[in-house]
């Protein structure tokens, strides 16, 4: 009896030293060396995984840049410029810094502007409510309130304002990773240019249907009527499919198109002075004024060089 015990103990032992220099052998055929400075890259990451930067996480994106020749494909929102830097150094690479981004809703459908045209009774998701239906409104476009945007921000800069029934950003916290933009199943958040002193201008409409309706659906949205495309001389507005956009990187923050806008579906966000939209209009006037007048000059001008061009052919 001794003799079997002590037998099937050695045998096992044996057994689990065969097994334990066979995995060795194993692991040390295949094993994969990786970079050092991978994990040199990956501390100076600020940890958060959130995928703002493309990549599956802080790790992925530390191999990706160290395989990479540079880094113009590679920036951390979360990091910004300072964390972009030490990765820089680490891999000997030089970097362009790039502006602060910082998340924009482009939806002004208040409740009060917006009146509710059915009663939702269901899960509490947007994205669930997106798929059975256009909304509790008669805007297709806007806002669904539910706060997925607000679930998928892991830095605490959204929240629901209970009057509103809008996501609200609070841009000291927002570091631009898009996780907000990828759980609006409406595409109304945008990540835009922080602006100088946080300075920007926006059209809060994403509405693409026509004057009329929209009108009816929200007292706040954009109409289409293309007043700000012709007021701004920067050519940083377009029109396309009956909703304005502005081009954060051809806007002068001059607001105007603010103070012409009929319906306030364009914002002006962290400007020291409120907007004097009677004085904005005047100069307005006064330039289109003086642009008219220099037109007609210009056009008899041209008609008296007409005229004594033709009295000496003849």
């Amino acid at each position: 009896m001794t003799t079997t015990i002590i037998w099937t103990i050695a045998i096992i032992s044996g057994l689990g030293l065969l097994l334990a220099l066979t995995l060795y052998l194993v692991a040390q055929r295949f094993k994969v060396v990786e970079d050092p400075r991978i994990e040199l890259v990956e501390k100076v990451m600020p940890g958060a995984n959130c995928g703002g930067c493309g990549f599956a996480g802080c790790h992925a994106f530390a191999d990706s840049a160290v395989k990479a020749p540079n880094l113009d494909n590679h920036f951390c929102p979360v990091g910004g410029n300072e964390t972009m830097k030490k990765v820089a150094e680490i891999l000997g690479y030089e970097i362009k810094e790039k502006a602060p981004m910082v998340a924009v809703v482009r939806c002004n459908g208040t409740c009060a502007a917006r009146p509710r045209t059915s009663e939702y009774d269901g899960s509490i998701s947007c994205k669930v409510k997106a798929s059975l239906y256009a909304g509790d409104t008669g805007c297709s476009y806007g806002c669904l309130g539910c706060g997925d945007c607000v679930a998928a921000c892991k830095f605490g800069a959204l929240s629901m304002d209970p009057e509103t029934g809008l996501p609200v950003v609070d841009e000291e916290k927002c570091t631009a990773c898009g996780a907000c933009v990828k759980a609006c199943p409406k595409a109304i958040i945008e990540l835009r240019k922080k602006g100088p002193r946080g300075m920007r201008e926006f059209v809060s409409c994403v509405n693409k249907d026509k004057g009329p309706s929209v009108k009816k659906a929200c007292a706040n949205a954009c109409i289409g009527c293309g007043i700000c495309q012709k007021t701004c001389t920067h050519d940083a507005i377009t029109l396309e499919n009956n909703v304005a956009y502005i081009d954060f990187e051809k806007c002068k923050l001059c607001r105007e198109c603010e103070a012409m806008c009929p319906t306030g579906a364009i914002h002006g966000v962290n400007f020291p002075k409120p907007l004097d939209k009677e004085a904005v209009k005047a100069r307005i006037l006064e330039r289109q004024k003086k642009a008219r007048e220099a037109a007609a000059a210009a056009a008899e001008a041209a008609k008296v060089v007409k005229v004594k061009k033709e009295e000496s052919n003849g």
